[in-house]
């Protein structure tokens, strides 16, 4: 079995508390981000809690892309996963990390799809 699935797990610190407050900015941020990873955006949903804080989802064909933020502590979680060769959530991360201004970020890679064991997480 081999799926050749790439799931990366970000974690985003110190970010600037009105775009992780922003609706249409994380909408946008998820519509772009799915581009830059050569994704296929098929449909997203956006949700503003109150009294702050947004997540949005994205279903991809090559499978899904979502951010959760937290405006009152600067962070934002993401979490990007795609099968194929063409696709690449790694782009996908690295420009939410440099769109969203992160102050410091965590990026986790994981193989999916292999009955090969799963080596540690890479830590990029």
């Amino acid at each position: 079995m081999s799926i050749d699935g790439k799931h990366c797990i970000l974690e985003l610190y110190d970010c600037p508390v009105d775009l992780l407050n922003d609706k249409n900015f994380i909408e946008s941020l998820i519509k772009d981000a799915s581009k830059i990873g050569m994704s296929t955006l098929l449909n997203q949903i956006t949700h503003t809690f109150e009294p702050q804080g947004v997540t949005s989802l994205a279903l991809l064909a090559e499978s899904h892309l979502s951010i959760h933020t937290w405006p009152e502590l600067g962070y934002a979680a993401v979490d990007a996963f795609t099968c194929g060769e063409i696709a690449d959530p790694i782009d996908c991360c690295n420009f939410i990390v440099k769109t969203i201004q992160a102050g410091r970020h965590n990026l986790k890679v994981i193989a999916r799809g292999s009955e090969i064991p799963n080596p540690a997480p890479q830590y990029v």
